[in-house]
């Protein structure tokens, strides 16, 4: 069955490219083109905003009571848990993520959103009557922030498409949602079930593109709130233009999360829970926490338990169950990890496992070694900048003050775990370093719990009554006495 698409959706319909222009989606491990796509100008950009403007201004959605719209996000929701092993399926063709995280990950845990947010929009105080200072009523309603440009990653595009559409939708917001140029499959087939879903036209608009043409939508004046996933750099640019515009906006952005292993910690344990916080979807993952403190007592100790069990963790074909690594994204992505790999030798920190070039027995595929580095500094650029790769750094550490400061010691802010064997201890910790999210001997996020950064990590939160709320504006109606 072939991939490939010719059209946008745009205002309820399937609608032609304003160019010839096309995105070559090219499966990491295999280096051959999967399917063509039209690639989205500034004029699709547009149409799109358009239709949402229409509709936000002019049609049904908006107007509907909270009830009617929760009942199509619900249809929505039952179409998409019988396509949850396609999804998954796409996801992993057209970006690497080896399929046993997919199916974790790339595709329930979108499933799982919806019905979380279902389940908030149900109880959401929408419009409350409060006893004001002067004892007369107050009315405190919840409205739409109005068009929204949702602008989510390839490393996991359902799972960020769906943290800003659902919400969106449930508030009574219109869209333009922007896939990555590297993962636009996944989103056609969400249109697909949004549109027999009953969502009704200029709702949901999908166009794919590149940056140019999502800087134009970021900018549009028809646009009313950015929701965006992604890099740091790019976040800032994207806030200047919100700022310059007051435009609302909400960020989630990147991080170099630290798991504290402390001396107490099950250290067979603790290194299969890494297998997961560290190195989820072959190191691609925003909250993947990439360093490693480690007590200079139990130093050695937690290097060589690291360095074993990564090097136990299948490489290669995402599309085989038993990967847990594949490759990356793109050919920019393995080289910008195998950069990083060298700096690191630069830098002065010892190579444990891995190093650069191709993981044994692979001949194609972006693929890179996954690395262990010990003898690390927090000062040195791989502790310091996101790789977004199967890259470690074991960074050693005095107490538990000094690890604190350690994880703390970044311009992000995003995620984090401690290992010991004090659970409450573990829990005075989390309290301590300024992230977030925080596990104690575990890592998972909760879609009922407000999901997002400190600092370069972003601006706002997802997830929970608190990613629902960004999607309104407040009003108060003052009735007469």
């Amino acid at each position: 069955m072939s991939l490939d698409r010719t059209a946008f959706y745009i205002d309820g319909d399937w609608a032609a490219p304003a160019t010839s222009n096309t995105i070559r989606v090219v499966s990491p491990h295999t280096e051959q083109v999967i399917a063509t796509v039209p690639e989205g100008s500034t004029a699709d950009i547009d149409a799109a905003v358009a239709a949402a403007r229409r509709a936000f201004d002019e049609g049904p959605w908006p107007r509907m009571s909270p009830q009617e719209r929760i009942d199509v996000v619900q249809n929505f929701s039952n179409l998409y848990a019988a396509k949850l092993g396609e999804m998954a399926e796409l996801i992993t063709l057209e970006m690497g993520s080896p399929t046993s995280f997919a199916n974790l990950a790339q595709s329930p845990a979108p499933w799982m959103q919806i019905e979380t947010f279902l389940g908030i929009a149900r109880e959401f105080p929408w419009e409350e009557r409060r006893t004001g200072a002067l004892g007369t009523d107050v009315i405190v309603r919840r409205e739409p922030v109005g068009v929204v440009a949702a602008i989510p990653p390839w490393n996991v595009p359902q799972f960020t498409t769906m943290s800003k559409v659902v919400p969106a939708l449930l508030a009574g917001c219109t869209m333009v949602v922007k896939p990555a140029p590297e993962t636009p499959l996944d989103t056609y087939l969400m249109a697909e079930l949004l549109h027999e879903a009953g969502v009704p036209a200029g709702v949901v608009n999908i166009v794919a593109a590149d940056r140019e043409a999502g800087a134009h939508l970021v900018a549009h004046p028809g646009v009313d709130k950015v929701a965006f996933t992604g890099s740091t750099a790019a976040g800032r640019k994207i806030a200047a233009v919100c700022g310059e515009q007051l435009k609302r906006v909400s960020l989630e952005l990147g991080g170099k999360s630290a798991a504290i292993v402390l001396d107490d910690a099950d250290l067979a344990a603790t290194m299969e829970g890494l297998k997961f916080t560290a190195l989820m979807n072959s190191g691609q993952a925003c909250v993947a926490q990439t360093r490693i403190l480690a007590s200079r007592a139990n130093y050695g100790n937690v290097v060589d338990a690291l360095a074993e069990t990564v090097a136990g963790m299948q490489v290669g074909d995402p599309m085989d169950p038993a990967t847990e690594i594949g490759p990356m994204v793109a050919q920019r992505q393995q080289e910008r990890v195998e950069k990083y790999i060298a700096l690191g030798q630069e830098e002065g920190a010892r190579v444990v496992l891995g190093g650069n070039g191709m993981p044994d027995g692979l001949s194609s595929g972006w693929y890179v070694r996954p690395t262990v580095f010990a003898d690390v500094d927090n000062r040195m650029r791989i502790a310091q900048e996101e790789i977004f790769g199967p890259v470690l750094s074991v960074i050693p550490f005095d107490d538990v003050d000094d690890a604190v400061r350690i994880a703390n010691d970044s311009e992000y802010g995003l995620a984090g775990t401690v290992w010991t064997g004090d659970v409450e201890g573990g829990i005075d910790v989390a309290r301590r370093v300024r992230t977030g999210t925080y596990g104690v001997n575990t890592y998972t996020m909760d879609f009922a719990a407000p999901f997002g950064g400190y600092k370069a990590s972003g601006v706002g939160r997802e997830f929970g009554p608190e990613g629902l709320s960004h999607y309104t504006e407040v009003k108060s109606i003052y009735p007469p006495a």
